[in-house]
């Protein structure tokens, strides 16, 4: 939620699926054209099977709006079957497939128990709401998504709670009993000290009555919660731990530069209490945290220890990557940053940082609408671009569709296209979506139809991702800008990655992020002789030889030693 309003599977990769995506036509059609064989292509791939062993906290991760998602009963609201009914669209838990999306962590927006369609202000953090379905229905998607080797995490929103919380109601009760003069007393109440109220009018506050005030910086319906509490915070550990005891794998924590107005460092403080927290319990859960600022004050925040805060830098239509695929910054500025913070973060948290790049999500104006008169090519490279970057990479559901969806939050939020009616793929679970939505035609269509064509912005997302999977230095590495390859309209560096097992896989990417064929010389890089990955948006070929790559307009290549 933004201030201020209202992601395991083996990384195995045996096949090259699809002529624009992965090395059919796009290396050529003979040997001849590259001067590699498909069964070379594929063999170099075979080889980094196995680096993956352990993922480090380090995914690629699935956000679902459920209320959107999927509909199981017919209500026309997503809910918590449909998406355990649709987990092999994410990831079937076979790594020999392709038909999935190969993703190997999910992150559900809000389930608790709540009034709004969006229900980031809680009623219950210990019960599932009745429109998503029951416990019983959550114990069940998150075993489904486990025998998949998927893992689960929550979205909490702990800087607040619902105006509706019983917590709430009682307290606003009892301070509208008091008598004038009359000074609030937690003994009488004790949850009269869960949240802040005042008896003069400030910035950030709604009125209660004609004599009272309490802190609100969303809104009047969701009341801030006083983190200073000692009570407030072992309630808060009470719903971790009730968490994690169900076996989930981490959480998304919402809005944290709000816990604290204007008091970074008490926000830092308590998000490294939370982690301390969490990480008692269960050491390996991850940790990711929403702070919607400037990258060098949310870098800060790794400080915390917690693992991962969401890379804003690189999102939305006037971030990095959105940036770059425009031309309005050149293909240097964007490995330029991805060096930057790599070294920032590192510099801030050493041991335990890892990036959280996305490129859209729940309050940000879908990406069809990033590029003007774009024929999908843009919306390709740039979710390429995000999936190329180090750390978790989040991708928001609908995105690897190229969905359509701007202006008010709801429009932000609507409901996945599986197909265009009833009677289609899947046309079973198809949501309504939010009420308030305006009616929006999706600019690249449906999943149906994207399925069926082979140059899909879905069908080049689906081998952008098994890409990243393939090789864990995409993920894993540390980036080296070769200045041979990188200027306005082409960059190329290096991801440096070692397991502790001795294990190498050190990659060359070379993007070309304009809209015509570029022809670079690698001889400054002749030990990266292997090409063993491509990602093209249409059927133009890359050609390597003896040194000399032509890569088509918004084509990637990786290459090994």
């Amino acid at each position: 939620m933004k201030n201020r309003k209202l992601r395991r599977r083996s990384a195995r990769f045996t096949a090259l699926v699809t002529a624009t995506m992965l090395l059919l036509s796009g290396c050529g059609s003979s040997k001849k054209d590259n001067g590699k064989s498909m069964e070379k292509l594929n063999s170099s791939l075979t080889e980094y099977e196995g680096l993956t062993a352990e993922d480090n906290k380090i995914r690629t991760t699935y956000e679902v709006f459920v209320y959107s998602f999927a509909d199981s009963n017919g209500d026309g609201i997503g809910d918590l079957n449909g998406l355990t009914a649709n987990l092999d669209y994410i990831n079937d838990g076979d790594p020999a497939t392709t038909e999935d999306l190969g993703c190997t962590e999910i992150w559900v927006m809000p389930i608790f128990s709540s009034p709004t369609y969006h229900k980031y202000d809680t009623t219950d953090y210990e019960a599932i709401d009745s429109q998503y379905g029951t416990m019983e229905d959550f114990d069940r998607l998150l075993d489904e998504c486990h025998k998949r080797g998927v893992k689960l995490i929550l979205d909490i929103a702990v800087n607040h709670t619902s105006s509706e919380h019983p917590w709430f109601v009682q307290a606003a009760d009892y301070i509208k009993s008091l008598a004038d003069g009359e000074e609030p007393d937690a003994s009488k109440c004790k949850y009269a000290s869960y949240y802040n109220f005042s008896k003069d009018a400030h910035s950030g506050y709604e009125m209660l009555d004609t004599r009272w005030y309490y802190e609100a910086r969303f809104w009047s319906g969701m009341p801030d919660l006083n983190l200073d509490n000692p009570e407030v915070k072992e309630e808060i550990k009470n719903i971790l731990y009730f968490w994690l005891d169900k076996g989930v794998d981490g959480f998304r924590l919402d809005a944290v530069t709000s816990y604290y107005t204007e008091d970074k460092q008490c926000s830092i403080d308590f998000i490294a209490w939370l982690n301390e927290t969490v990480k008692t319990k269960k050491s390996d859960a991850y940790i990711v945290g929403e702070a919607w600022t400037d990258q060098s004050i949310y870098s800060e925040y790794y400080s915390s220890g917690a693992d991962s805060f969401f890379d804003f830098n690189f999102s939305g239509q006037d971030g990095v990557i959105a940036s770059v695929v425009r031309g309005n910054k050149k293909a240097s500025y964007y490995a330029e940053q991805l060096v930057k913070e790599e070294e920032l973060y590192k510099s801030i948290a050493p041991d335990t940082a890892i990036n959280a790049p996305f490129y859209t999500n729940h309050d940000m104006a879908r990406s069809a609408g990033y590029y003007a008169s774009d024929d999908g090519s843009k919306t390709k490279l740039a979710g390429a671009l995000n999936l190329m970057m180090t750390g978790n990479a989040f991708i928001y559901y609908g995105e690897e569709l190229g969905m359509k969806g701007s202006g008010k939050d709801e429009n932000k939020r609507l409901a996945f296209p599986w197909c265009a009616d009833s009677s289609g793929a899947n046309g079973e679970y198809l949501c309504k979506g939010p009420a308030d939505a305006d009616k929006v035609t999706q600019k690249y269509g449906t999943l149906e139809e994207q399925k069926k064509d082979e140059y899909s912005i879905y069908n080049y997302y689906k081998e952008a991702i098994r890409v990243r999977n393939a090789f864990p230095a995409i993920s894993k590495g540390k980036t080296e800008i070769v200045d041979s390859l990188t200027g306005d309209k082409t960059c190329g560096f290096i991801r440096k990655y070692s397991e502790d097992t001795g294990n190498t896989g050190d990659v060359l990417i070379v993007i070309n992020t304009g809209s015509e064929t570029e022809k670079l010389d690698l001889s400054d890089v002749s030990e990266y002789k292997n090409l063993a990955a491509i990602l093209t948006v249409n059927k133009d070929k890359v050609t390597n030889k003896n040194g000399k790559l032509t890569l088509p307009a918004y084509g990637i290549a990786v290459f090994t030693k």
